[in-house]
This record gives structure tokens, sequence and C-alpha cells, in this order.
């Protein structure tokens, strides 16, 4: 085996994982997050989650992915810890399917259907055909599919490149020499786990097994040990991602990790002491990518098959490796029920499934907008009934808004250097203009808790008109409020288009009580001190009409490839349509002031 030889299989090696990498990302941002959904809602019974577990890796490609997001589920109480140990099963389960995808590598013959069933025959055709959607195609799921095709045409010509370069390995004896040795059970088993350990996933790992095979030197002997130390290999990448997690989340990957030595060593007993009674003749056969891949997903329904009975003791011997007090447990164990912080939906593991991580954004964000909706409506109610403890509330909301906006903006500017579809990409721009205009609206209601505060310290009231007036108002600003949240929580374009007109219907009230308030001022109805608090109440309050005007834009532009929002309001105000002035009208029908 010459030099060349050598670089041409590193090479095909490079093509081989990058292919992977591609394919699996191409499947996953198809996806959009939906795997992953289901993942989150449908694991209540451990068959189902097997079964999901199985079937999401599948389409992911990657067990490694689906135990870290798993990891991740548990970490951010969105899953139990008994939920995720079926599907950390059925992952085992479905990553067997890549081993299947690449024997076909293997199939032999000249009849016409196996020769197209061949990679080598059929990839050319799909590279065309994903290269087609991915420069001509402006739809962004034709795209996907065109990243996919290429991924999976990489994968299989680096598959290829690597098993024509180490053809020249059937002559090397020493290279028989050493496989050889790995019939031996422990060292077998020693250099699939560190092979696996190295390169994080077991799917390629076992490619490479499978690509070694054309040298006519892997018995299934040396194959059978090397495949279970892959599988116990791909626990290094949960293990590392349960680092600084919580409780239950290191215990998830202990679930992985003990449920893969623990099958490993039954598998192994089983088989050797069935071979010493036996003495089967296949252990000295050569090995064809097809055995591999059968014997990978033998293992692995042979594993789940015999340990999903006893699930309930994976999870207490997790949980006997992982320690903690009564009261950790109770937090770790039940973080629903204790209403967990939402921000441990913002997940660093999450990132790496960017469809999945928006909407994660989506529900922190909508979660921090009815904070800020609390504070604002709690604020107004101080003005016509100040209470001290409703008051530190409004400022403990505000400073909780604080940190979901600093989190989540950091969060989000991460997110984006990653590969986003289109509309995530929109989005990610949109919950960036929204929680900035959330966090202010939770500002404007600290502003009126002060104002609420110091016409409680100076004994100032309102006149009984300009107090009918003001609520009047409020009423305006509290459903204005409602609508642009419910629209944005909801997707509602509809009742986005609403909110246009009944901030213009506000803009209206709020010069309008201002000169009702001059007029007062004048006769001597009210006190020139009272005006500045009222003044500074109205401006506030239409501030926050504005942040809500810009939250439903957001959601409007989105839909309707707007760039400038500014530009668009200008239009909005300017062109007013038919709708648009009725709806005008009628908002200010329905907010209309009592006659002074």
């Amino acid at each position: 085996m010459s030099v060349f030889d050598i670089l041409t299989m590193i090479g095909g090696l490079a093509l081989f994982l990058y292919g992977m990498e591609v394919m699996g990302n191409g499947l996953s941002k198809a996806s959009g997050g939906r795997m992953e959904r289901i993942l989150e809602k449908m694991t209540d019974n451990i068959f189902k989650a097997v079964l999901l577990g199985a079937g999401v890796t599948a389409v992911i490609q990657s067990s490694s992915a689906t135990t870290v997001m798993v990891v991740g589920f548990v970490n951010s109480g969105i899953m139990k810890l008994s939920q995720a140990v079926g599907v950390i099963m059925g992952a085992n389960i479905g990553t067997t399917v890549t081993s299947w995808l690449l024997s076909l590598t293997g199939i032999q013959g000249d009849n016409f259907i196996l020769t197209l069933m061949k990679p080598s025959s059929f990839s050319p055709i799909l590279a065309v055909i994903g290269v087609g959607f991915l420069m001509f195609s402006k739809n962004e799921k034709k795209k996907d599919i065109g990243t996919i095709m290429i991924g999976f045409t990489v994968l299989m010509f680096g598959m290829e490149t690597m098993s024509d370069a180490v053809k020249p390995l059937a002559d090397v004896p020493e290279f028989a020499n050493i496989l050889l040795m790995f019939k031996n059970p422990l060292l077998g088993m020693l250099a699939g786990l560190v092979l696996t350990a190295v390169i994080q996933s077991s799917s390629a790992s076992v490619g490479i097994l499978q690509s070694l095979c054309v040298t006519g030197a892997v018995s299934y002997g040396a194959a059978i040990p090397i495949i279970m130390g892959q599988n116990i290999g791909t626990c290094v990448t949960a293990l590392l991602s349960s680092i600084g997690a919580s409780k239950n989340a290191k215990r998830t990957a202990f679930v992985h990790l003990y449920f893969n030595i623990i099958g490993t060593a039954i598998f192994m007993i089983i088989f050797y002491v069935l071979n010493a009674v036996l003495h089967f003749s296949f252990i000295d056969s050569i090995a064809n990518p097809a055995g591999i891949a059968v014997i990978h997903s033998v293992f692995n329904i042979f594993a789940t098959a015999i340990l999903l009975p006893f699930h309930r003791g994976l999870e207490k011997l997790a949980i006997l490796t992982v320690r903690t007090s009564d009261e950790d447990e109770k937090q770790s164990v039940q973080p629903e029920e204790e209403g967990q912080d939402m921000l441990l939906l913002l997940d660093d593991r999450f990132i790496e499934k960017p469809g999945f991580a928006m909407e994660n954004c989506y529900s922190v964000t909508s979660h921090m907008a009815e904070l800020s909706r609390q504070a604002l409506f709690i604020a107004m109610e101080l003005l016509q009934k100040y209470d001290e403890t409703k008051a530190e509330n409004v400022l403990k909301l505000e400073n909780k808004v604080d940190h979901y906006e600093d989190r989540l903006g950091t969060y989000l500017i991460r997110l984006s250097s990653r590969d986003l579809s289109e509309k995530d990409s929109k989005s990610l721009s949109m919950l960036l203009h929204c929680i900035g205009d959330l966090e202010r609206i939770s500002d404007h209601a600290v502003n009126i808790m002060e104002k609420a505060q110091e016409m409680n310290e100076k004994q100032l009231t309102f006149s009984d008109k300009g107090a009918q007036e003001l609520e009047v108002y409020s009423r305006a600003v509290r459903d204005i409020m409602n609508m642009s949240i419910e629209a944005f929580k909801n997707d509602d374009i509809h009742l986005a288009r609403q909110v246009e007109p009944l901030e213009e219907v506000i803009d209206y009230l709020n010069d309008e009580l201002k000169q009702r308030h001059v007029r007062r001022l004048r006769s001597g109805e009210c006190s020139v001190e009272l005006g500045f608090v009222l003044s500074d109440i109205t401006i506030n309050y239409e501030r926050v009409a504005d942040h809500c005007s810009n939250l439903a834009v957001d959601l409007l532009r989105i839909h309707e490839n707007v760039f400038d929002v500014h530009e668009y309001l200008e239009g909005l105000k300017e062109n007013k349509d038919a709708a648009f002035r009725e709806a005008y009208q009628k908002d200010k029908a329905d907010y209309a002031l009592p006659q002074s």
C-alpha cells in the first residue's frame, strides 16, 4: 500500500464524515424542529418512546444527536428521566439505518435492478438533482432536499473511495494479523470503543468497518467485538454533553452508558457461550457490509428487547450513580411541578438543531411577553388603588424581563451563526426586535407604578371627569396590549392588522386628554402638580401602544416580506384603505371619551 493509497483513504474518510454531517444537517433542517418536538410531546409511554427514539434517529441519522437532545430535554425540564430511557433505547435501534444504507455498496451482480441499487449507479443522479435544487430552486424545502441528496452522494462517494483505497491491504500480512488480534473480544471492543469515541459517531465507525470488509481480511469473529465496542464508544458524546448539566441530565447520559454496557455484556456472554457449544461456522467467514449491518441491528434490537422490561432498574442505577440530597432530588425530578424557569429551554445543546432551538426561543419570548403584560396591568391597577406589595411585584417582573432580554438576545445572536432556514432567519430577526419592545414595555410599567406611588405619597386624586377619561384610555391600552401579544403568540396575522388602527386611536386619545386637562386647569378644576403626573402617565401609555404596534408590524413584515418597518407604517398611515378606515372609526367609537 503506497503513500498515495493512504492519502486517498484519508481523503475518502474525510468525504465520508463530511457527507454524513451534510446529510444529517439537511435532514434536521428539513424537519424544521418537528422531530424534536414530537420527541418532547409523545414519550409518556415506554413503548411509544422506543418507537419515537428509533424513528427520529433514523430521520436525523445520528443516535448521538438524539441522545444529546434528550440530555438537553431532561436538563431543561421538558422531559422526565423515566421518559428519556425509552428514547435512548430506540435511538440505538434507529442508528442502524445508516449501516443498512452503507451496505448497499456491497451489492454484487449483473442484473439491471441490482446494478441500479448500487450507490455508484444512482448517486450521480441524486447529485445532479440535488445541485439543480440548490442552484435553481427558490423553494426552501427543495433546497433542503437538495442538501440531503448531495450529502448522501458525498457520503457514498467517500465510502467507495475508502473501500478502493484499502483494497491493497488485502495483500499486506501485517494488516491481516492486526485484525486477527481483534478476535479477542476485549481487544476488539477496545478498538471499536476508541474509534467511535474519537470520531463521535457509531454510524461513521460502523461505516469505516464496512469499508474495510473489501480487503477480505475482516472476519465476523473480529467484527462482532468491534461493533460491540462501537456501541459503548458512542456514549462518550452524551457524557460530554452532560457536563455542567442538572443531576437528571447526568443520569440520562449514564442510562445511555449502562444500557450499552449491560446490553453488550449480556450479548457477548450468550454469544460466546453458544459459540463454545455450537461452534458457529460463520465466525471465521469473511464479513461483508450487509453482514455488518445485520449484526449491528441484531445487537441493538436484542439489547432493547432484553432491557426494556428493566427500564426502571436502569433509571435507579443511574440515580445511584449520580446521588443528590432529598431537596435537590425533588427539584430535579419534578421540574414542571416546581415551575422551573423557562430560560432552561435556551440550552446550548439545542443550538445544534436550529429549527428546534428557534421554537424554544418563541416559547421563551411568549413567556417574556406574559411577564411584560402582567407588569403593565399591575402598574395600571395601582393608579386606582395603590398597594406596596403590588408595586414591588412590578419591579420584580421588570427585573425578570430584563434578564429574559439579556439571555434571549445572547442566545439568538449565537443561533444566528448557524445554518438557518429562510423562515427561521426572518423569525430570528423579528424576535430580536420583539424582545426589545417587550423590555421597554416593562420599563414603562415601572414608570407608571412610580407615578401611582407619587400620587399615593402626595395624596393626589384625579377629578371625576379626569378619572373617567383615564379609565377609557387605560382600557384602550389594555386591549392593544392583549391584541398584540395574542397576535404574536398565535402568529395571528388578522389580529395583528387590527393593532395599528387602535394605535392611531390611542394617539388621538393622548392628545384629547391633554387638551381636556388644560381646559380644566384653566377653570381651576385641576392642579398643575397633578397635570404633570397625568402627562407622564399618558406619555407612558402612548409609548406602550407604540411598542405594541412594533410587535404587530414585526409579525406582519415576516409574512408580507417588508424590510423597513418605518416605511411600512408610513405607507399604511398615508394610504389608508377602506378596511383600515373602518377599523379606525370602530375603535374610535368604542373608546369614545365621556362628554366634557
